[in-house]
C-alpha cells in the first residue's frame, strides 16, 4: 500500500497554518499575530526535519533533558530556530533550561522565579530567554500554575522583587471543561497587567483560542501525530 500523501508531518502542518490563518481572519486578526509552536516532545530528529524543511521554526518541548539530547545539533544545522519550554521546570535544571531555551513559557511559582533571577545575575550566564507566567485557570491540584486569585501579585513579585520581564501569560485549561471561559480569563489577567502575549490553544481547541485572543498555539498531535 502507498504512503497516504496528506498524512505526512508537512501535509499536517500546511493544514494546520491554513486554520490558524482562518481562525485569525475570522476573529478579524491578521494571521500573522498568531505564532505557531509545534510541539516536538517525545519526537526525534527524522521528524522534525521535516517541519524545519518546510519553514517551521517554532518549537516546544516538555523536558529540559530530552531537548538537551536533540536540539543542539538541529540548531547546528538551522541556527534561526526557536525553542519553547512549554513543560515544567525544576529549580535545578534552570541553570540548563537558560542555555537551551528562548522561550520559557512555565514561570509558576516563587521558588522559580528566584531561582531564575539568581542564575541571570550570574556573571557568564547565557542570555535571558523570554518568560511566561503558567496561571492554573481550572485551579486543578495536580496542575502546575499561580491561581487566577495568585497572579497580579505573583507578577509583581516577579518584576518587583525579583526583576524579571514578564512578556505574556499560559494556561492549560481542565480536558473536561469547555476551553473558552479559561482562555477568556487568561486574557483579561493579561490585560489588566499590561501584557499582550497569550500562550494558549493545542490541537483540540486552538481555534477558539485564537478567537480569544491567543499569540502563541501550542500544536503537536495535530501536526506530528499521535504518541
Amino acid at each position: 500500500m502507498q504512503p497516504d500523501p496528506t498524512d505526512t508531518v508537512t501535509a499536517r502542518l500546511a493544514l494546520v497554518r491554513a486554520r490558524i490563518a482562518q481562525a485569525a481572519r475570522e476573529a478579524g486578526r491578521d494571521p500573522a499575530s498568531v505564532r505557531l509552536i509545534a510541539v516536538s516532545k517525545t519526537f526525534g530528529p527524522e521528524d522534525i526535519t521535516p517541519a524545519i524543511a518546510a519553514g517551521q521554526r517554532l518549537f516546544g518541548e516538555n523536558r529540559v533533558q530530552e531537548s538537551a539530547a536533540k536540539w543542539p545539533a538541529l540548531r547546528e544545522a538551522c541556527p534561526d530556530l526557536d525553542l519553547h519550554l512549554i513543560g515544567p521546570l525544576q529549580t535545578n535544571k534552570v541553570r540548563e533550561a537558560l542555555a537551551l531555551f528562548d522561550v520559557i513559557h512555565t514561570l509558576d511559582r516563587p521558588s522559580l522565579a528566584a531561582a531564575l533571577a539568581k542564575e541571570l545575575r550570574r556573571e557568564g550566564a547565557p542570555r535571558a530567554p523570554r518568560l511566561l507566567v503558567q496561571v492554573n485557570t481550572g485551579e486543578e491540584p495536580q496542575k502546575a500554575g499561580v491561581t487566577p486569585q495568585e497572579a497580579d501579585a505573583f507578577l509583581a513579585a516577579c518584576r518587583v522583587e525579583h526583576g524579571l520581564a514578564i512578556e505574556g501569560l499560559m494556561c492549560i485549561p481542565p480536558a473536561d471543561e469547555p476551553a473558552a471561559p479559561h482562555f477568556a480569563l487568561l486574557a483579561k489577567i493579561a490585560r489588566r497587567n499590561g501584557l499582550e502575549t497569550l500562550s494558549m490553544g493545542m490541537s483540540g481547541d486552538y481555534e477558539t483560542a485564537i478567537a480569544l485572543g491567543a499569540t502563541y498555539v501550542r500544536v503537536g498531535s495535530a501536526i506530528f501525530g499521535g504518541r
